[in-house]
């Protein structure tokens, strides 16, 4: 539970207790009424945490999945190598079978097999293997906060002081381990007194946007207003919106990107509008391997999430169909701009993304 007179921008989204070897996390699906942090140990837990949302936002999936690799694989009671290196790779197959969508799953946790092979091949003992990994999963969740920290510095550069800025779903400091992307533009704004007035869509079904955006930004004193998500076009024909900043689970070698579902739409209305629309994008989620959105793989959710999750009393008919993707792919025509922590990449992206990684030195 929260602590007295704690805001929830104190508490870290995901880390590791070193004394009783258990990842710590805020229980998403509990905000914005409670604060709870939970602890996982188990590949279960692990495992079910990632499908239920409990931790979300594809920089945080992949520092928990690093940090769950490291604490599935610290007690494996093995000196042999070889054995080591199949559990290890049994439980990161399990691991990445929690979602499908983002790519920073995958990544972290290829990551985490590629330092013990490795360590393996340079005739590391099991015991200094499994401190490698320690020390990645940890490396991974610094990381994170330096890529954030970077992609808010080039997304400042893109408005100016006073701007009206739209978002969608939580690409917040909750779906990272600090700043978040698409609102670490908004987060720095906010230290250097520009004043930022910020339209959060409250992102259908799960109002991510409701439950959490709106939450952090407005515990952080940001100026932030929730509206439902087909008021985008009201918002922006209204001249509200100055640029759209959002987040997204993979970027593909076009340039088209993955992201909570509706985002397309407000790109596309964005569009009409002549309001530029942002990617905030680490490099960990730019797949150069898979060519275009076609090639995504959509996650698809429950129906309950539409019918009667969110309410006291189902609010559809028995027996009616549901379809329910958790996310859609934005084409890159729709975008001005991909920020990442090494600057913003622009059309052609399958120019621009492929420089972005040859100066990162890594790619999916």
């Amino acid at each position: 539970m929260r602590e007295a007179g704690k805001n929830i921008m104190e508490y870290d989204t995901v880390a590791l207790d070193e004394e009783s070897g258990e990842i710590v996390i805020i229980d998403q699906t509990r905000l914005p009424g409670r604060t709870e942090l939970i602890r996982l140990k188990t590949a279960q837990e692990i495992w079910d945490a990632i499908y239920l949302l409990k931790v979300r936002g594809a920089p945080a999936i992949g520092v928990t999945a690093a940090l769950g690799l490291y604490i599935l694989c610290k007690d494996l009671e093995t000196d042999d190598f070889a054995e080591f290196l199949e559990k290890l790779r049994k439980e990161k197959d399990y691991l990445d079978s929690s979602r499908p969508t983002a790519v920073n799953l995958s990544w972290a946790l290829k990551r985490m097999e590629a330092v013990a092979v490795k360590a393996g091949a340079e005739g590391k003992s099991v015991s200094e293997v499994k401190e490698l990994l320690h020390r990645e999963a940890l490396r991974i969740r610094e990381e994170d906060i330096e890529v954030c920290r970077r992609i808010g510095e080039y997304g400042l550069e893109l408005v100016k002081p006073g701007d009206g800025i739209l978002t969608h779903c939580n690409a917040g400091k909750l779906a990272t381990v600090k700043y978040g992307t698409a609102t670490a533009p908004i987060y720095l704004g906010q230290e250097k007194g520009y004043h930022f007035r910020v339209y959060a869509d409250e992102t259908r079904p799960l109002l991510q946007g409701a439950r959490l955006t709106a939450y952090e930004l407005a515990s952080s004193g940001v100026d932030v207003t929730l509206i439902c998500d087909n008021m985008s076009a009201s918002v922006m024909s209204g001249g509200l919106i100055d640029a759209v900043f959002v987040g997204c689970d993979r970027v593909a070698a076009n340039g088209d990107t993955a992201n909570k579902i509706g985002t397309s739409v407000v790109a596309a209305v964005a569009k009409l509008y002549g309001v530029p629309v942002y990617i905030c994008a680490p490099t960990s989620t730019i797949d150069l391997n898979t060519p275009t959105g076609a090639d995504i793989v959509i996650e698809q959710r429950a129906p309950e999430e539409v019918t009667e999750m969110w309410y006291r009393e189902r609010m559809a008919p028995e027996g009616v169909k549901v379809y329910n993707p958790a996310f859609d792919v934005t084409d890159h025509e729709l975008i001005a701009g991909i920020v990442t922590e090494y600057g913003v990449a622009r059309a052609p992206y399958t120019e621009s993304l492929a420089n972005i990684i040859r100066i990162g030195g890594s790619s999916n």
